[in-house]
């Protein structure tokens, strides 16, 4: 299902026939067709193996596709500087390295140049001013100045965005930033995000995830991803459905929605019958019993 317009001039980011295959000719993704538009906010998702992570190396010019084409903010993989490419990216990944013992303030400033040291010396007033009003506008001011091993994950989640911001990136991917935060912790990160929404309106956002709960109100578009191929594509409204989100996840899910977040659970019986389905024999047996 592809309801996107693969001809629109003016893409943030443009996959046409993309594949990953490894030595061993897996196909981890095939056949990837899709579009991002300015100020869009995608999340991609699927269940484990599905290629969100592969997908999202190949957004942030990590890598190369084993096949077709990739134009990522105007520039064609293949014919550009990969390295140049990724500066104008934002990436917030939970396990990128970062010091702790840098205080909250200096690990954005390390954002300028996307490195893990500090450097002192290069950083202006107004870079330090920057900083601090990224750390307000996550919900994070009130940290400053102090270390980062002294935040807890949500907090140093809610930094790394700071840090992907303070050099104006011309696109902002978020691999699972709700990846181990406590339910406190995951609504102050999706306030933030959509804050960041508020605050960078143009700001096209490719995030991966693996809940629908973790999605904040702003999300746009969602892709659906199976077996490393798209299911479906577009709108959030038309693709956060009972049916589909049950046919990426492989069993039946019932979604629910209010006030823009959205929610999923096993439809009731699902369990019975995934055992009917693993265990034929069994059950009968059990019901001539």
């Amino acid at each position: 299902m592809d309801q996107q317009d693969m001809t629109a001039p003016c893409a943030v980011a443009r996959l046409e026939g993309v594949a990953v295959v490894t030595p061993e000719k897996t196909r981890i993704l095939d056949g990837v067709d899709w579009l991002v538009a300015p100020g869009e906010q995608w999340v991609v998702l699927g269940p484990n193996g599905a290629g969100k992570s592969t997908l999202l190396s190949i957004l942030s010019a990590q890598r190369h596709p084993s096949e077709g084409r990739t134009i990522i903010l105007g520039e064609v993989f293949g014919r550009t500087d990969m390295r140049v490419l990724r500066s104008r990216i934002g990436l917030v990944d939970p396990s990128m390295r970062i010091l702790d013992w840098l205080n909250a303030e200096e690990v954005v400033l390390t954002g300028l140049k996307n490195t893990i040291w500090p450097r002192y010396e290069d950083w202006s007033e107004a870079d330090y001013a920057r900083a601090r009003e990224l750390l307000y506008l996550v919900g994070c001011g009130d940290f400053a100045e102090r270390e980062l091993k002294t935040l807890s994950h949500g907090e140093r989640q809610r930094i790394r965005i700071a840090r992907a911001l303070i050099a104006a990136p011309e696109l902002l991917l978020l691999d699972e930033p709700a990846t181990g935060l406590d339910f406190p912790a995951r609504e102050a990160l999706l306030l933030a995000m959509d804050s960041l929404r508020q605050s960078h309106p143009a700001l096209p956002i490719v995030m991966v995830s693996h809940h629908l709960e973790e999605l904040p109100t702003t999300i746009s578009h969602v892709l659906l991803l199976r077996g490393g191929r798209i299911l479906a594509q577009g709108p959030a409204r038309e693709m956060l459905t009972s049916e589909l989100i049950s046919a990426c996840f492989g069993f039946d899910i019932e979604v629910y929605e209010l006030g823009g977040r959205w929610a999923a659970r096993a439809a009731a019986g699902w369990g019975e019958q995934s055992a009917a389905d693993h265990h034929p024999a069994g059950v009968a047996h059990a019901a001539r019993d």
